[in-house]
């Protein structure tokens, strides 16, 4: 019956939308993998059968459209310092392990239930700021003029203002816009292949291509893949990709609760398999979730059909798809990021929703800006969380008092072992039980989902950035299948 009514869910979120939600994510998602496999940083057929198979299973472990997305930090590093493949893949098992083990020994639950609410958002919001800058940067050589050397008309600023007029004039529309973009640009790529100037690009061939690069780094490789570009990636996804999406979860799909113990064993678990094959390193993502939401995807569905389309692709054409997808235009590719973008940073509204202490709302929206733009100022989401951390600090002790702050503080870390097994509801700031409850608890469960407005206000120093709505029935967390 479970599996009768899993079908039967999916077969009803079979429509134009969910396929059109599918390409939400692909302005992050192609310029950095078409860049990493010219440069024979990754295997393209390892990196489109594993992000298939990964975006498949994330569908329907968490039943959202959680999307797989580059590692970010550890690809500008190996782009920019021209690091090898072994050396990628020793940054991407290094950054797996770490937060493979933050999940399996729920330390990631603390992080995420002693960050105050808006310094999340402040990532959230920072990290939609950066991918804006992204989209600019895939722009940013192009020209007005349609008529020049290397096929100029099918990529320049007038295909990026027809493509911006049309998403937005479809904003608030059922157009699946994502689609009709991603042909346009798949149809401008063949053309210049076979009949425009980059005729000599190398063509995709159909074939039966499987994983078959064995990556082994050696120490050296491991220390300086890691060092160079895999520390600057954990910060970044301990606090977007797991914090940041869950968040996110929460806020579009309330009754789709995901843990960010689950969320952190599932970035480790990926990277710990699939980067021995030279897979591109992989981490989930709140921009990809806001991208693929803003394009028309509410449900796994959409995940589901991106993944088979990776891994069939991944089959029959594997690497020889690069000289292709380098064609695709940049100006459509930024385009998309840069709604995807605009949707991630949306997310900050809700750093005030249900405050009514004018006080409290402007502690909230200071700590959210502060921590937004030091993550800006210094490209680093550590710092930003930092900032983030201490201003919240600082505010909390001018409204409580120093000795009520030592006080809260003090109980904050009484309530660690607490804090530690229970997971949190980010879009109402109330912690969740670690398990359903039982009929017999159910009072139990309603009497303490809330706690009163004296016990908020003597919180550890992230109290100032709680949330705090009426009283409404806990959410189950999902569970697997």
């Amino acid at each position: 019956m479970y599996f009768r009514n899993r079908i039967a869910r999916l077969k009803n979120n079979l429509n134009i939308h969910e396929v059109s939600g599918s390409l939400g994510d692909l302005g992050t998602f192609l310029p950095i993998m078409i860049s990493l496999a010219i440069g024979g940083q990754i295997n393209l057929t390892s990196t489109l059968w594993f992000t298939g198979i990964w975006n498949i299973l994330s569908g329907l472990f968490f039943q959202v459209p959680v999307c797989v997305q580059p590692m970010k930090a550890v690809a500008a590093v190996v782009l920019s310092s021209k690091m090898s493949m072994a050396e990628n893949m020793a940054a991407g098992i290094g950054v797996g392990a770490i937060v493979f083990f933050l999940g399996m020994t729920r330390t990631i639950n603390l992080v995420g239930n002693y960050t105050p609410i808006a310094v999340i958002r402040g990532i959230q919001m920072g990290t939609g700021f950066s991918l804006i800058q992204t989209a600019y940067k895939l722009v940013a050589k192009l020209s007005w003029s349609m008529q020049g050397p290397n096929d100029q008309w099918a990529d320049n600023y007038v295909w990026v203002l027809l493509a911006f007029l049309f998403v937005f004039s479809c904003y608030n529309n059922k157009v699946p816009s994502a689609l009709i973009l991603f042909l346009v640009g798949v149809m401008f790529a063949f053309i210049q292949m076979y009949a425009g100037s980059k005729t000599n690009t190398p063509r995709p061939a159909i074939g039966g291509y499987y994983p078959n690069t064995i990556v082994r780094p050696t120490a050296a490789e491991f220390r300086d893949g890691f060092v160079n570009a895999g520390l600057g990636q954990i910060p970044l996804t301990a606090l977007n990709s797991v914090i940041g999406l869950c968040a996110l979860i929460d806020d579009l799909f309330p009754d789709k609760h995901s843990g960010t113990s689950e969320v952190s064993i599932s970035v480790g678990v990926m990277n710990l398999v699939q980067c021995w094959f030279g897979a591109m390193p992989l981490c989930h993502g709140a921009g990809g979730l806001a991208g693929q939401y803003r394009f028309g995807a509410r449900s796994e569905m959409s995940i589901i059909i991106l993944g088979s389309c990776k891994l069939l692709l991944g089959i029959l054409f594997g690497s020889s798809l690069v000289g292709l997808l380098d064609l695709f235009p940049k100006s459509i590719l930024a385009v998309m990021l840069f709604v995807s973008a605009i949707e991630l940073a949306f997310a900050g509204k809700a750093v005030v929703a249900g405050e009514t202490d004018e006080k409290k709302k402007t502690e909230k929206w200071v700590v959210m800006l502060v921590t937004t733009g030091s993550m800006m100022a210094f490209s680093n989401a550590g710092t930003g969380f930092l900032a983030g951390l201490v201003v919240a600090a600082l505010l909390s002790v001018q409204r409580l008092g120093l000795r009520d702050w030592c006080h809260n503080t003090w109980r904050g870390i009484l309530d660690i072992p607490q804090k530690w097994r229970s997971q949190r509801d980010y879009s109402t700031g109330r912690m969740l039980p670690t398990s359903a409850p039982t009929p017999s608890d159910a009072s139990t469960a309603h009497s303490t989902a809330k706690p009163s407005t004296d016990h908020q206000e003597n919180q550890h120093l992230s109290s100032s950035s709680t949330v705090s709505l009426p009283h409404q029935p806990v959410p189950h967390t999902s569970t697997s299948p």
